[in-house]
C-alpha cells in the first residue's frame, strides 16, 4: 500500500482518497481534500498558511531536524523480500515512532517553558481588572483578604528648588 503525501499540507493521502492534479507539464500533484486543492489553484504559498506544515516548520512550531525523519524519505528502489530483514525493519519502525514521539514532546515542552510565568501575569492582571464581577463590593468591603493586595509605589515630594522652576 502506498502512502503519499498532500502537496500543500503534507499530510498522509491514503490510496483510494484526495484529488489528483496533472499539470501540462506532466507534473502530479497530490492533495489529501478539496481545501488543500483550492488553496493550491488560488496559488497560496503552504509556507505562509498557518495550518500548513510548512508554516510550522518554518517558524519553528514543530521539529525539523531529526535523524527519525530519514526513515520517512521516499524510496524508488525495489528490495528482494526477506522475512528476517522485514521483522527487523517492523521491529525497527515501532521503536522509531516512540523516539519520534519522544523528541516532540521534549519540544513541545521546550517551547511551552516560558509561557506559565506569562499566562500566570495575564490571569493576575484580569482577576485585578475585574474582581467585582466574582465578589459583591459588599462582600470585598467587609473581607479584605478577598481581594489582591495593593502595592504601594513611593512618589517623590517635589522640592522647593522645582517649584520655583516651574
Amino acid at each position: 500500500m502506498r502512502l503519499e503525501k498532500c502537496w500543500f499540507c503534507s499530510s498522509t493521502v491514503y490510496p483510494g482518497h484526495g484529488i489528483q492534479y496533472v499539470r501540462n507539464d506532466a507534473k502530479v500533484f497530490r492533495f489529501c481534500r478539496s481545501k488543500c486543492h483550492k488553496n493550491f489553484k488560488m496559488k497560496r504559498n503552504p509556507r505562509k498558511v498557518k495550518w500548513t506544515k510548512a508554516y510550522r516548520r518554518l517558524n519553528g512550531k514543530d521539529m525539523t531536524q531529526d535523524a527519525t525523519f530519514e526513515f520517512e524519505r521516499k524510496r524508488n528502489r525495489p528490495e528482494r523480500y526477506d522475512r528476517s530483514v522485514t521483522e527487523n525493519t517492523l521491529k525497527a519502525i515501532k521503536k522509531i515512532d516512540k523516539v519520534r514521539v519522544d523528541r516532540e514532546a521534549r519540544h513541545h515542552a521546550q517551547r511551552m517553558k516560558g509561557k506559565k510565568a506569562q499566562v500566570l501575569r495575564e490571569a493576575t492582571k484580569e482577576l485585578e481588572q475585574s474582581i467585582h464581577m466574582v465578589k459583591a463590593p459588599a462582600a470585598l468591603q467587609e473581607d479584605s483578604s478577598l481581594t489582591l493586595p495593593k502595592i504601594k509605589v513611593k512618589v517623590s515630594q517635589p522640592t522647593e528648588d522645582n517649584r520655583m522652576l516651574e
